[in-house]
């Protein structure tokens, strides 16, 4: 091409953030003056995307909680539309993000720009009639288990089963010891790491029946600590409030923005219902999974499931591998009880398993899913500058 590919694309949160980053740089690899635009967080910044706005702005979770940030959401969805029919890109990419970024690409698709989306929506656990809406939102959806690609072929929906990109990025071993310290943890103790979420809505969910289960386990075995992985300042600060109320005798490692390294040094996990649980299983943990959320979009989501997990590990494995305790089942006895058995040789059988299944998914994702944004733009441009594969071992 006689100009630089320019790319839009659009991340809602943290994970999308990871993913963002790690296609940008892939991309670059084959096109090194790619141009980039739309919304990113800190990573895809970093990469040299120009984020249009605070990803912070698409960070909102549940059914009624949208609803209070709706006229802000959609003021956002056409500033961006209508930025990219004015200045079209060569293809746009709408990562997760859904309820939002599929509305973008259907508009875009239809004045003429090419669509991506990248992360599956779960068609195939609920609301199965969304994939005829993804299919005339999108030229090609990029999905990270082999079967989302079964159930969209089933439908003719272009779909590319490219691996996951943590699967490339976490190794199949990770080291504990080093983990720990990096973050000067007792090398000595037995450590369970808390995961309360991401969003400030997860955690004012979660903190309660997540530290009040960590006093708990303290009272049972003196010995055990407690880490805590933060994602930033404001959800650190919600954290430390809430531990104040609650357990202010208890005593916690915070640790800001690094969850890889708080997973790696843990012996057993607890946490919200996430992508994070698919880290866990890869960092090779064993965990137990808890989430709240408000209650009528949680009755509204149970009637519409048509799956029976909500954790990536239990739907990859299509059997409860992980024990996962929602809404009024997430109290203190279910998630003690649960990490204390977890401390056992039972969270040993966990972990050989989650290894098999680290296994299935790492395809060198982020290289997988490059070659195929940039075959949807043309062909020819694919091999242009060929790299070796791009696993972090």
């Amino acid at each position: 091409m006689d100009r630089p590919l320019r790319i839009g694309v659009v991340a809602g949160e943290l994970s999308g953030d990871t993913l963002g980053a790690g296609l940008i740089k892939a991309i670059k690899v084959m096109h090194p003056n790619a141009e980039f635009v739309g919304i990113g967080g800190p990573q895809m910044i970093e990469q040299g995307c120009d984020s249009l706005f605070d990803m912070e702005e698409l960070s909102v979770m549940g059914l009624v909680e949208v609803l209070g940030r709706l006229p802000r959401l959609l003021k956002v969805k056409k500033t961006i539309t209508d930025y990219f029919i004015q200045n079209p890109p060569d293809v746009f990419i709408g990562i997760d993000a859904p309820d939002f970024n599929l509305r973008v690409e259907l508009a875009l698709k239809k004045s003429g720009i090419k669509t991506v989306h990248y992360v599956s929506p779960s068609v195939w656990a609920w609301r199965q009639n969304r994939i005829h809406g993804i299919a005339a939102a999108t030229n090609l959806v990029l999905a990270f288990l082999p079967f989302e690609k079964a159930f969209y072929d089933k439908f003719n929906v272009p779909c590319e089963f490219i691996g996951h990109t943590l699967a490339d990025t976490i190794p199949l071993y990770s080291d504990k010891l080093a983990a720990r310290e990096k973050l000067n943890l007792d090398p000595n103790k037995t450590w369970l790491a808390v995961l309360p979420g991401s969003r400030n809505a997860e955690l004012k969910k979660l903190c309660e029946p997540f530290i009040q289960t960590c006093q708990q386990l303290a009272k049972n075995n003196p010995d055990l600590g407690f880490v805590v992985a933060l994602v930033n300042q404001k959800r650190r600060d919600q954290f430390e409030a809430a531990w104040k109320q609650y357990a202010p005798e208890l005593h916690f490692e915070l640790v800001d923005g690094t969850a890889r390294t708080v997973l790696e040094a843990s012996d057993v996990v607890m946490l919200a219902s996430g992508t994070v649980a698919l880290e866990c299983m890869l960092v090779n943990r064993p965990m137990v999974v808890g989430y709240r959320v408000n209650a009528l979009s949680a009755a509204i989501a149970r009637r519409m499931l048509k799956t029976s997990y909500v954790s990536l590990p239990n739907i990859l494995a299509d059997q409860e591998l992980v024990k996962e305790f929602l809404q009024e089942n997430c109290t203190v006895e279910n998630l003690t009880a649960e990490i204390e058995r977890l401390m056992t040789e039972e969270g040993e059988a966990m972990q050989a398993k989650f290894t098999e299944m680290h296994q299935w998914i790492r395809k060198d994702a982020d290289k997988q899913a490059a070659h195929a944004v940039i075959a949807l733009i043309d062909p020819n441009l694919v091999n242009l500058n060929p790299e070796p594969n791009l696993i972090t071992k």
